[in-house]
């Protein structure tokens, strides 16, 4: 199902628990499964307990307050799904809603929101920690996943200043035992692990491990791992490899967090870690919004303007400004505050892929601090069953042509997940004269099934009072005539921001932003329409609305007429 027919259908009841599972399994794959603890690897895991840390990690990113309040009220809530506690029981002493909620509420992703409420906060934030040292700290299939594990022990070295000193010795004692057993578990199931993301998480926390526990000791070992794990997943231009904004946020944090540790230590920060915080910041900037938050392409959530406030405080040099990000295939324009990033760049390879997007061509659009068009978007926190549709070509605002994907999504055997494939032959000109930018892009992702290029011509004005494009399907020349001869249905869809007002009027549709602007789309073609549809960016499922031009293509066209032809424009109302 697309995530179009999720936005018109009701919602849907509640999954039995065997459902639960079936689609936790699918939509997570192999990480998603229990793992099991062989009498050697409970071997492995068992060992001497640390005295103590010889530095603390600063945690960097700011907390999150509105979420450390609401869980000190006992709610606890995780996307559309919320639970609410009684005298402060922890969450997992109540059957969980799913496997989804519970998995993040594994990962303690919250401990630093709790920490920071105050002295109140301190305390709550321990006993929470040591409720689940005491139910799950020898063993759970479920909580030891390697992922799951490896976040949670990240997030416990983070907050290990307020963690690791307060209570009574014996407390203490037991939490860094704890804290030993989970660093030599993931250390064991590093080396077979097929999760990137785990992979990445494994190898930060190697690092710390050494500079606060093992005063260096096993620090070459685990710097190697890691500068492989840079190589591999940071793109010459700064961008992640998954070309999802948000994934090159968290990890320039990560790397920052860690650069810390090393001055703490007394030691200098390797130059190879340097150079990626330079090569992500700048693109953590070229992503930027006027609201200071990053545009949802691919696995990407909006993130906390604050987080990114606080990345790039940390450079020490203004982040160097570009327009173009070749190797991440991403094009911006930006005139007099309006906003325009163009993804014109094929999905990434496996494993990479896992959780990319087929939205070719989409883009998002900004007015300042205001968004208008983006997709239906992604965040970690949102409920899981969107997962798969939001990854659809018809969540992203494109043309989608007879409701396939311009990437076709294949199976990845190692991981169990699904990744687009593609599209062949996507790629964007830029040409710029007198102040005044044009991008024509184009893409062959139907070409294999209905023998057609999309392509996408966009211009915007100096002022950056308009925004024109035109997308059109044509058969190549060199193809000759093809054995098709009925029309293909077609729509190009333009999904706002839930920010946005949309009213529907004679010979425009009228939007309006939150901050109280005014822009007309307009377009040469009949039946515009406004439909429902969703946003997940910002960790729940809202509503929204989106603009749809849908028709029928003629595919043996050149693509220079309608139907295959279509123009349209955003214009910006002049202030009275």
């Amino acid at each position: 199902m697309t995530a179009v027919e999720y936005a018109k259908s009701t919602p849907p009841p509640r999954r039995t628990p065997e459902e639960d599972a079936d689609l936790w399994m699918r939509l997570a794959g192999i990480s998603g499964q229990d793992i099991a603890a062989s009498p050697i690897h409970r071997l492995k895991i068992s060992g001497a307990t640390p005295d103590g840390f010889s530095i603390y990690p600063d945690p960097i990113a700011p907390p999150d307050h509105m979420r450390g309040e609401s869980l000190m009220k006992d709610v606890w809530r995780i996307g559309a799904d919320k639970i609410e506690m009684n005298e402060g029981l922890p969450p997992w002493t109540a059957p969980l809603p799913s496997r989804h909620f519970a998995d993040r509420v594994h990962r303690f992703d919250w401990l630093a929101d709790v920490f920071a409420q105050g002295e109140a906060g301190a305390e709550r934030a321990c006993y929470l920690v040591d409720d689940w040292m005491a139910n799950f700290g020898r063993f759970n299939g479920f909580a030891w996943r390697i992922g799951c594990a490896g976040d949670r022990v990240w997030n416990w070295m983070l907050c290990g200043s307020m963690l690791f000193t307060r209570g009574e010795p014996a407390e203490i004692e037991r939490r860094l035992e704890t804290l030993a057993r989970h660093l030599r578990h993931i250390e064991a199931l590093q080396p077979d692990c097929v999760d990137f993301i785990a992979r990445w998480r494994v190898a930060c926390v190697m690092v710390l491990e050494s500079l606060c526990l093992k005063e260096g000791e096993g620090l070459d070992e685990a710097l190697e791992l890691l500068e492989s794990e840079c190589t591999a997943q940071i793109l010459p231009d700064g961008g992640h490899v998954t070309r999802a904004p948000a994934r090159g946020l968290r990890t320039m944090l990560d790397l920052c967090v860690l650069a810390d540790a090393f001055e703490k230590a007394g030691r200098p920060v390797p130059d190879f870690m340097t150079k990626w915080i330079e090569r992500l910041g700048g693109m953590v900037a070229f992503f930027r919004s006027g609201d200071g938050a990053l545009p949802p392409f691919n696995d990407s959530d909006e993130s906390l303007p604050q987080i990114v406030d606080a990345v790039l405080g940390r450079m020490k040099s203004k982040p160097r400004g570009f327009m173009v990000a070749p190797k991440s295939g991403f094009h911006k324009i930006l005139k007099a505050g309006t906003c325009l990033i163009l993804d014109a760049g094929e999905a990434p390879a496996q494993p990479f892929g896992d959780g990319a997007h087929a939205g070719a061509l989409t883009f998002e659009f900004q007015d300042g601090e205001s968004r208008l068009v983006t997709s239906c978007g992604f965040s970690p926190e949102a409920d899981i069953d969107w997962r798969a549709a939001v990854r659809r070509t018809g969540a992203h605002s494109t043309l989608v042509l007879a409701t396939e994907d311009s990437a076709p999504f294949q199976r990845n055997e190692e991981t169990g997940l699904t990744f687009p494939e593609g599209p062949e032959g996507i790629f964007a000109k830029r040409m710029e004269e007198n102040e005044e930018i044009w991008l024509d892009a184009q893409h062959g992702g139907y070409k294999r099934l209905f023998g057609l290029l999309h392509r996408r011509r966009l211009f915007m004005s100096s002022d950056g009072s308009r925004l024109t494009g035109e997308d059109s399907l044509a058969r190549p020349l060199s193809q000759g005539p093809g054995k098709l001869e009925k029309p293909i249905p077609f729509a190009v869809r333009f999904h706002l921001h839930p920010t946005v007002s949309a009213t529907m009027k004679d010979s425009y549709i009228r939007l309006r932003t939150d901050s109280g602007d005014i822009w007309h789309f307009k377009t040469s073609h009949s039946g515009a329409k406004l439909e429902k549809t969703v946003y997940l960016s910002r960790g729940v499922v809202e509503k929204s609305r989106q603009i749809v031009l849908s028709g029928r293509a003629d595919p043996n066209s050149d693509g220079s007429t309608p139907p295959n032809c279509l123009r349209w424009a955003f214009l910006k109302e002049e202030a009275e």
